[in-house]
């Protein structure tokens, strides 16, 4: 049976059969989204073939464990598992790249609304059960880079990185939603305290050293974030969570390891998958990923990374491309 067969045949089935059906922008993955509204009220439709490899079954897990911690995720109202086809709660239109494109005056606002889940989740028990990025696994995270971006294996950079976790940030204990980012957050200001940041794109969450997600946030490979700001959310973060005096090292080295596996994903999706608008943001990537490298703990990776991959240039950028 079709994809669309079986999403229609859904849908005639459910209480939301006779609403309008709308599709929305699509992220990185072959999720798809719709949303129904009856003019009144909406709520939005999870496609997750599983014939492309995706679930709904992490996503269902995740959402329970973010209610249970007192935030903000889209309630599941209706959930075909072995269909890949989910029905969420609406969280609104107004994600906060959108909001802040209107009304730049709240970036400060937003940005501590954000910065307030995440203390909320490092001060929150780490759940079992789920994957936990350890050195090991953080390093094999970036394999992509050098098979994809740099087309060539990197075993340097690879134990670089390795080695880089292992002395910056060796312990996950935290829950990460690993990308906590303004296109993946829903600004309610009509709402209070952590209800006002509406969660989306989570599935995929693990345990991670703390700061991980604060480095999504503050290294945002679609939108330039002020230096001054990102030093105040991270001051604060300190503070409400009694991260001690080596955390900026550790945070600096947790961007560094998600922007290199950034490059390859990015990579990945125009070569592979056809997206070739994701390579428009590899330089903001770049220049995410070098001034993380700047800090003075980081040299060896830096020289490893400078060492092993090719900065996006011209010719870079064009063999992505093709």
């Amino acid at each position: 049976m079709e994809r669309k067969t079986i999403i229609d045949n859904f849908i005639a089935a459910s209480d939301w059969a006779d609403w309008d059906r709308h599709g929305l922008a699509g992220d990185a993955s072959a999720r798809r989204y719709e949303r129904l509204t009856d003019g009144t009220s909406n709520v939005i439709l999870m496609d997750a073939p599983p014939e492309n490899g995706e679930t709904t079954h992490a996503f269902a897990s995740i959402t329970s464990l973010l209610q249970n911690a007192g935030l903000a995720p889209p309630e599941i109202l209706a959930h075909d598992v072995s269909a890949g086809i989910m029905i969420l709660s609406d969280l609104g239109q107004d994600d906060f790249a959108g909001w802040l494109t209107q009304n730049p005056s709240d970036n400060l606002t937003l940005y501590r609304a954000a910065n307030d889940v995440l203390v909320h989740l490092a001060n929150y028990p780490a759940p079992p059960g789920l994957n936990q990025m350890t050195p090991e696994i953080g390093a094999q995270m970036v394999e992509i880079t050098g098979e994809f971006y740099a087309n060539a294996p990197t075993p340097d950079l690879t134990n670089e990185v390795h080695q880089a976790l292992t002395t910056l940030a060796p312990n996950a204990n935290t829950l990460a939603l690993r990308d906590y980012h303004a296109e993946n957050l829903i600004w309610r200001p009509e709402q209070q305290g952590l209800n006002r940041v509406g969660l989306l794109d989570y599935q995929d969450a693990f345990i991670a050293p703390a700061g991980y997600d604060l480095a999504s946030l503050l290294r945002d490979v679609r939108r330039e974030i002020d230096p001054a700001l990102a030093q105040e959310i991270t001051t604060y973060y300190m503070a409400k969570t009694g991260a001690g005096s080596d955390f900026p090292a550790q945070l600096a080295c947790l961007g560094a390891q998600r922007n290199l596996r950034i490059l390859g994903v990015f990579a990945r999706l125009s070569l592979v998958m056809g997206k070739k608008r994701y390579i428009d943001l590899i330089p903001r990537v770049w220049a995410n990923l070098m001034a993380d490298l700047r800090h003075p703990e980081l040299k060896m990776l830096e020289q490893a990374v400078r060492d092993t991959l090719p900065a996006p240039d011209t010719e870079t950028l064009a063999r992505l491309r093709a």
